[in-house]
């Protein structure tokens, strides 16, 4: 069942939503311009049900089957919102916002979805409910998890969730997935070293942050190396460095690291938190300073569901004719959030040779359009087929 033909003539309208979408990107939960044309061309579409403002901005349709005697509520998600970055693509239709732009695709997972709900509104083929969810803020608001507390699941009545991501490296409109933990869990953290400051010619006179900082920057990497079980994955990148003092002769008085952890189980993430406060206050001991730790849990790993998978890979199947096995990612995705409530499966759909996500000269691939609107389609159509 290769690509659907609906898509193909849908393709030039599909791409020029993607196209505006792209041009206009909206921030986190600022996603005002993007849930209104949403919620627009859901009604133009005539769902039956569209709500607005689920998770502060986000939108939801319904979409009922020509008949309900099985009573299966299929979710169907898409992210909506852009990242702080100025574009260099140098496209007729780049970003005419500063410092915003999609760089992720998800002006892409936009339309695609979009492009479904239009061909299931038309066709209705299927047993049961549809409902499209377009989230806000997946790029580090947690779109999805606020989706979720306001009781979007229940409200709805979802049974099972599936969700999508165009990838650059795979061919145009291939696939990719894979079973169990796939995304990262993301955390970051603080830690401020204070000790005391001086002038750099005496530094036996002050208590040194700088080489309290340098060693535990060092320290920090044997959690992977030496508290980890080898076949485990962690990640711990120290990213910002900053002191209390820019003068060159200035030993600081304080000094704060940033970074991020990425972790695959809920048992590695309680070890790399717990072996950050250790290592760190050993450190600060050591050297005869103090040190604030602060740990911000984010995105949890992102597990899909084996049933939902094995069906997922198998619709990617007759889509593209073949699915292949995606690669763990140490990146973070909040759809995690909802893969928590219900069953279901997220997929790689494939971006060609394009730059990589969140890089200032990527662009989504509009060939891709097809194949990916065919899998929201299908998904459908296969797990709730027409009684």
């Amino acid at each position: 069942m290769p690509v659907k033909n609906r898509f193909a003539e849908l393709q030039t309208e599909i791409t020029a939503w993607r196209r505006d979408l792209h041009e206009n990107p909206e921030i986190l939960f600022e996603t005002h311009r993007t849930s209104a044309l949403v919620a627009g061309k859901l009604k133009e579409f005539g769902c039956d049900v569209i709500e607005t403002g689920i998770g502060r901005t986000g939108v939801v349709g319904v979409i009922r089957g020509k008949t309900d005697t099985a009573g299966k509520v299929i979710g169907l998600r898409a992210d909506m919102d852009a990242l702080p970055i100025n574009e260099a693509t140098g496209l007729d239709y780049a970003s005419k916002t500063p410092n915003a732009m999609h760089a992720c695709g998800h002006d892409g997972h936009t339309a695609m979805l979009l492009g479904a709900a239009k061909y299931l509104s038309e066709t209705r083929n299927f047993d049961g409910t549809v409902v499209v969810i377009f989230q806000p803020a997946e790029e580090g608001g947690g779109g999805g998890r606020e989706m979720c507390e306001d009781g979007m699941m229940e409200r709805f009545g979802i049974q099972e969730v599936y969700g999508m991501h165009n990838w650059p490296g795979l061919p145009v409109g291939s696939f990719a997935i894979r079973p169990g933990a796939f995304f990262a869990a993301t955390d970051q953290f603080e830690v401020t070293f204070e000790g005391r400051g001086g002038h750099a010619a005496k530094p036996h006179d002050t208590v040194d942050t700088t080489v309290m900082s340098a060693q535990a920057v060092l320290a920090l990497q044997t959690i992977a190396s030496r508290n980890a079980d080898p076949v485990d994955q962690v990640v711990v990148s120290v990213t910002s460095f900053e002191t209390s003092s820019k003068a060159f002769n200035v030993i600081p008085q304080k000094v704060t690291m940033r970074g991020t952890v990425r972790t695959m189980s809920p048992e590695m993430r309680a070890l790399a938190e717990k072996r950050i406060n250790e290592i760190c206050e050993g450190v600060a001991a050591t050297f005869g300073g103090t040190v604030e730790v602060q740990y911000f849990r984010g995105y949890p790993v992102m597990v899909n569901s084996e049933e939902q998978t094995t069906f997922a890979a198998g619709v990617a199947e007759k889509v593209a004719g073949a699915c292949g096995e995606a690669p763990l990612v140490m990146g973070g995705e909040d759809f995690a959030f909802m893969l928590e409530e219900r069953p279901g499966a997220y997929i790689l759909v494939g971006n060609g040779d394009t730059a990589m996500v969140h890089h200032p000269q990527y662009n989504f691939n509009d060939e891709a359009i097809p194949a990916g609107c065919s899998w929201w389609a299908e998904i459908v159509e296969q797990r709730m087929p027409a009684a």
